[in-house]
């Protein structure tokens, strides 16, 4: 199979096309794009054109067609893309729908939200990232759908005349096997170019997918501005303004054949990140598109092009990724690296390119301190050893217990480095300010609510918690008191949450502080000496079974305590709680409470209950 290869003209960084364009398209058949007009144009009729127009746009697409399945390419030069039933479905409504726009005389005159461009003919292509993952055999529910000639709106819109409007909507309906949950509603997202959104898209849940339509576009500068002017543009110019080559790829719905102008198809190959356009203009128009780029190659196991790692650690590009682009949209990125398989290697990639303090700040403050991160490839290469340790009773078995917890270990993982620096003074009396790195989480990559209380609470028992590892591992007497553990894990639970995961925090803090480059002042000791410690900890938490200890059901509740002691509720009973609970550890299989209340009784004076009986 032979490929028809286009070398651009070297023009201004800012207009020219770079890269070559591929098709995967015989030879002997022209190129399929914009189509030109005929040259009776300006003596025929608007509708008359548009006929024309649209018969050989077709007749190219038949031929297209024709050649794809004649057999003449071999599967070593064709990336063939084998749809799914849904996809095949989608495809056959989307296309039907393209039909019957170009059949209707008045689409490209009377409908405001068409190109400007008469008489073009609907051309549908998929974009991006569900190309990409189709050819490494990798199924997505997500898919880009671009437009050559109206925005994703107003194409949304005929969409849904096609399936509920027009008077054929029932037939419609038949003819691509639609039931009643296959069409979801349609919303639109505006554009937000402050933060760099620049595209307005409109989206919709179609058999079970996550479709998006957008027009095809091309960016135009101003000198006094940013960001860019959205202009309708070709399927080349629209590849040439996405974050990577690899992204670049077009699907053509009518030709059923993969379109590259980027040379994102050799890229896959040679499993390349790169960017389309120069790697300082690709991150300043949207310089979020460092950390897609660090999120694609390590959820790909693809490198960084040496120019574009150059570039994404360029102050002016981080400046601009700091203070320009929108924390939540940080955060959306960040989430997705840890979240995926390959997480670890998205943070070694982020310490390598000196993204850390980017990131993970508040960039709202100044003068926010900086966390040493010499040591910090410790705890995210410690974490990802004991992520591959899953053997029961291990430390990641017993502290990792759910897919939302995986996402809140990486996270904690990353803000580890925050445990080095003093807490801030209080903000006023009685009020301590919230850690450092709760600070970074909820400021630099808008954390949720429940992270956020994880990371405060992990920061503020890490020192209970390595107390009670120290008992354990000592053999101090205190380490039968099964209460004593009990009770402490009750208590991180309940102010925090996830206390597994605080534990997992002071592991990890502990292997940052102990080992590699920056040791204390008794010398770096071996990992496997402080995750023995760890794993010691745990285990005598097993023995004592106590692990399960925020869940226990207690024997005696408010109304109880009160009723057997004779008194009003009062102020005492929380304490007197805890005194009743920590007996009921002491006391395992017990079912009888009078036990726990006499213990509260023996204890009214140091409780304060008064009127006692």
């Amino acid at each position: 199979m032979l490929f028809r290869r286009c070398i651009q003209s070297q023009l201004t960084p800012r207009t020219r096309f770079n890269h070559c364009c591929f098709f995967v398209i015989p030879m002997s058949k022209r190129k399929y794009g914009a189509v030109s007009s005929p040259t009776t144009r300006q003596s025929s009729p608007p509708e008359q054109v548009h006929k024309q127009k649209r018969r050989a746009t077709m007749a190219t697409l038949a031929s297209q067609v024709a050649a794809a399945s004649a057999g003449d390419h071999t599967p070593q030069t064709l990336k063939v893309i084998t749809l799914n039933a849904r996809e095949k479905q989608l495809q056959g409504l989307l296309l039907d729908v393209a039909k019957t726009i170009d059949m209707s005389s008045s689409s490209t005159q009377e409908d405001d939200k068409v190109k400007a461009i008469p008489d073009e003919p609907v051309v549908l292509r998929w974009a991006g990232g569900w190309v990409r993952d189709k050819l490494l055999g990798i199924e997505s529910h997500d898919i880009d759908t671009a437009i050559n000639c109206m925005t994703g709106e107003a194409f949304a819109l005929r969409l849904r005349d096609f399936c509920f409007d027009e008077s054929h909507a029932v037939q419609n309906r038949e003819r691509h096997s639609i039931g009643p949950d296959d069409i979801g509603s349609l919303h639109k997202i505006a554009k937000n170019p402050e933060k760099s959104k620049h595209l307005e898209t409109t989206t919709a849940r179609l058999f079970g997918l996550d479709v998006d339509f957008v027009n095809l576009r091309r960016e135009t500068y101003t000198q006094d501005s940013r960001n860019p002017q959205m202009e309708f543009g070709t399927a080349e110019e629209d590849a040439l303004r996405r974050d990577a080559t690899v992204n670049a790829l077009f699907y053509n719905l009518h030709t059923g054949l993969v379109e590259d102008f980027t040379g994102g198809l050799p890229d896959m190959e040679a499993k390349l990140i790169r960017t389309p356009l120069e790697p300082l203009q690709t991150f300043t128009d949207d310089p979020l598109r460092v950390l897609r780029l660090v999120r694609f190659a390590s959820r790909l196991g693809f490198r960084i092009d040496e120019a574009a790692e150059a570039m994404m650690s360029d102050e002016e590009v981080l400046e601009a990724l700091r203070l320009k682009i929108s924390r939540e949209r940080v955060g959306v990125e960040l989430e997705k690296m840890l979240k995926d398989k390959n997480a670890c290697d998205a943070l070694r990639r982020l310490n390598k390119l000196g993204l850390y303090h980017t990131i993970f700040t508040d960039p709202a403050r100044k003068e926010m301190p900086s966390p040493d991160l010499s040591n910090w490839s410790a705890v995210y290469e410690c974490l990802d050893a004991l992520a591959k340790n899953t053997t029961p009773g291990s430390i990641y078995d017993l502290l990792v217990t759910s897919h939302e917890a995986k996402y809140y270990a990486w996270a904690l993982a990353a803000l580890a480095p925050w445990e080095q620096l003093q807490d801030e003074p209080p903000i006023k009396p009685g009020k301590p300010a919230a850690p450092l790195a709760t600070q970074a989480a909820r400021e630099g990559f808008k954390a949720p609510n429940k992270l956020s209380d994880i990371v405060t609470a992990a920061h503020r028992h890490r020192a209970a918690i390595v107390e009670l590892k120290t008992i354990a591992c000592t053999g101090q007497e205190s380490m039968k008191e099964r209460d004593r553990f009990g009770m402490a894990i009750r208590e991180w639970d309940t102010r925090g949450g996830h206390w597994r995961l605080q534990v997992l925090f002071a592991v990890l803090v502990d292997v940052e502080s102990r080992t590699g480059v920056r040791g204390t002042g008794g010398g770096d000791e071996e990992l496997e000496t402080v995750l023995s410690e760890w794993q010691k900890f745990l285990d005598h938490l097993v023995e004592l079974d106590v692990m399960d200890a925020p869940s226990m059901k207690r024997l005696v509740d408010g109304r109880i305590l009160a009723k057997e002691l004779g008194v009003k509720p009062g102020v005492w009973m929380a304490k007197a709680l805890d005194v009743a609970t920590a007996w009921q550890l002491r006391n395992p299989g017990v079912t009888d409470f009078a036990g726990a209340v006499e213990e509260v009784r023996k204890r009214a004076n140091e409780l304060r209950i008064k009127g006692l009986k």
